[in-house]
């Protein structure tokens, strides 16, 4: 009796073991990975203020002094904007889960660009616009991009990209997150309604 060279389970295998391989050494099929397991629930944004894990110098979570330069030139310092809420997220192009989080970060801003009392700022932690500003072109994307324009307070952005800080109208940090998440997910939604109607 003769073996079967490609069974069902063989091919099965085969076809993990390719798409293993394939996601190992391609960023956007990472980033297409884990945009799938958000969706399903796996990475939840803040949905509760949260104490941030490393104490921003100066007071224990008062927003510091942070210039941010768009590629125009504007310059905004985040102190500044007390009186808003500001959703700052920390990323680069080559890092999977940022990829992945910015069409739900895209989502939040087209539901809150209208909105005075808001603020969405995408902050490219290699300061490189020739690579971001593309990379927000190519995928469609509506946001803007920033530079830091001054040196990074200690404490802010912590160890993992991305990072996302939240900054309540008081000028408070109110939560700070390290990872990629769902920000079209309504419990944040929700957590940030209120923040913005506090």
């Amino acid at each position: 009796m003769k073996k079967k060279l490609i069974t069902w389970s063989n091919a099965t295998t085969v076809m993990l073991a390719l798409t293993m391989i394939i996601v190992l050494i391609s960023p956007q099929a990472k980033a297409i990975m884990i945009e799938g397991l958000m969706k399903i629930g796996l990475f939840k944004p803040p949905a509760a203020n949260t104490e941030p894990e490393v104490t921003v110098a100066g007071s224990a979570n008062t927003a510091p002094s942070l210039l941010l330069k768009d590629q125009f030139g504007k310059t905004i310092n985040i102190k500044d904007e007390k009186g808003k809420v500001l959703f700052i997220n920390f990323w680069a192009t080559w890092c999977p889960p940022c990829r992945a989080e910015m069409p739900s970060i895209n989502e939040l801003y087209a539901r809150y660009k209208n909105n005075p009392k808001v603020m969405i700022l995408e902050v490219d932690a290699d300061n490189d616009f020739s690579k971001s500003v593309p990379f927000m072109k190519d995928n469609k994307f509506q946001l803007t991009v920033y530079n830091t324009a001054s040196a990074m307070p200690e404490g802010f952005l912590g160890n993992a990209l991305p990072t996302t800080v939240i900054i309540d109208k008081s000028g408070t940090v109110a939560a700070r997150h390290e990872g990629g998440a769902d920000y079209t997910d309504k419990a944040f939604y929700s957590y940030f309604d209120g923040l913005i109607n506090k």
